[in-house]
């Protein structure tokens, strides 16, 4: 089971004040905030809409980050011009991926590593939301994953794509 974010976990915020972020990044921001975010930092960003349901956006960007040593990859996924998933990935050094691990479990917490074949995850929720730090180990080069996921955005989206599949219902 995840750990729940605390209070003190949270660098002392009230519990209904932690935003699970990373490196800037929110779960549930804007699309707008995220582009910003992005471009800020000299990076690129572009979304494309879905053609099967206009309101989902698909976005992909890069962005050197100067903690890891070189480039990472954004992808976002939007329902309104709200992200429900943002993940932040790239190839990582040993310390780099040490300095992610310290600085999300500084913020929230320890929280058990879990291990499906060859690849780990530890994971943190609070309130319908999750940040997944995910890595594995291939031919000596470590790939690690920040997923930030908006499970309001994601379960509004399902529901109202439930809604519209029900006959009689206009």
């Amino acid at each position: 089971m995840a750990p729940l974010v605390r209070p003190g976990h949270a660098e002392g915020q009230a519990a209904d004040t932690v935003v699970l972020e990373f490196s800037g990044f929110r779960a549930g921001a804007p699309v707008g905030e995220v582009a910003a975010l992005i471009r800020l930092r000299g990076g690129q960003f572009r979304c494309q809409r879905a053609k099967v349901d206009p309101r989902v956006s698909e976005c992909r960007g890069t962005l050197d980050d100067l903690s890891v040593g070189g480039p990472v990859e954004i992808w976002l996924s939007a329902i309104d011009s709200i992200s429900g998933v943002i993940t932040i990935s790239g190839q990582l050094e040993s310390t780099q991926f040490a300095r992610w691990k310290t600085s999300i479990e500084r913020r929230y917490g320890p929280a058990g590593a879990r291990v499906e074949g060859s690849q780990w995850m530890m994971q943190w929720v609070h309130r319908q939301r999750m940040l997944r730090l995910t890595w594995r180990v291939e031919r000596g080069k470590r790939s690690a994953s920040v997923s930030l996921i908006d499970g309001r955005v994601l379960d509004s989206w399902g529901r109202d794509r439930s809604r519209a599949r029900q006959p009689g219902q206009s």
